[in-house]
């Protein structure tokens, strides 16, 4: 198995922070690893990614858990379980009143070494996530430049 991670603690509220993520439409506004996502965010609806690091390969994946304010999951890879890719963005309310986002991913399957041949390193492109949504939920510069 291969995963990558990120996190981020952010001076905001599940609720806000919430509502951010699950706006996916808005990623590009805030996250400039991202061109645009198309779908909506609903249980078994299917979401379109359009990464800035690998624009001529979009990623599709199924919504398969929503407990808003907690957890979001997505399901993604290649037919009949051959590569499985699950990523999670996870929601942890502080005592403070903040909110610390994790954002996983986990590749598993048969083919999954094949496929993370292919897959470039996740991790900065976590990482500017978690940091682009925590400047949106902070009110600080929208959409990172790097």
């Amino acid at each position: 198995m291969r995963s990558y991670e990120a996190a981020a603690r952010i001076d905001a509220s599940p609720e806000q922070v919430w509502t951010l993520l699950v706006d996916v439409g808005s990623w590009r506004d805030w996250d400039s690893g991202v061109d645009r996502v198309d779908g909506r965010v609903a249980l078994g609806e299917e979401l379109t990614l359009y990464a800035t690091m690998i624009r001529d390969r979009p990623f599709s994946v199924t919504v398969t858990e929503i407990r808003p304010r907690e957890v979001m999951r997505w399901r993604g890879g290649l037919p009949l379980g051959l590569a499985v890719i699950e990523r999670t963005y996870h929601l942890d309310a502080q005592e403070d009143g903040s909110t610390v986002l994790t954002v996983r991913e986990d590749h598993t399957g048969p083919l999954a070494a094949l496929l993370a041949r292919s897959t470039p390193d996740l991790n900065p492109s976590f990482r500017q996530f978690c940091e682009g949504l925590k400047a949106r939920a902070e009110g600080r510069t929208s959409r990172p430049t790097g």
